[in-house]
């Protein structure tokens, strides 16, 4: 049997591995550049939707796929964090008159914040 084989008709190379010949793929993906919020989705498609996890993988589209979602959840960060410190008062007067309570009322929104993402973009 020969090592390498090409198909004509789809246009694939297979090699042969014990008894069977094999497709030559090549996953082409473009750069990582995903950083805390798209490990969580990647972390989170493997453990519960690992079908769709494989699918991305196979046809070369996770990057792409945790990159946006990445994006898309740093992005809500901001727009709730901004909206929440004006909404509940919290301002750079108090961060000066009063930095524990500051802190506080950051940390607070913070944690909501982080919390509202996750279930609404992270584990959809």
């Amino acid at each position: 049997m020969k090592k390498q084989i090409y198909d004509k008709n789809n246009g694939l190379s297979y090699t042969l591995h014990g008894d069977y010949y094999f497709p030559n793929l090549i996953i082409n993906e473009e750069k990582v550049t995903y950083g805390r919020y798209g490990m969580l989705r990647k972390k989170y498609l493997k453990e519960h939707k690992s079908g769709y996890y494989q699918y991305l993988v196979l046809s070369g589209k996770l990057t792409e796929h945790l990159n946006q979602v990445d994006r898309e959840a740093r992005e809500a960060v901001e727009r709730l964090v901004e909206q929440m410190t004006e909404k509940q008062g919290v301002t750079e007067k108090l961060k000066e008159d009063n930095p524990m309570e500051w802190v506080r009322w950051m940390n607070n929104i913070g944690d909501v914040v982080e919390k509202i993402i996750c279930e609404d973009i992270i584990y959809l």
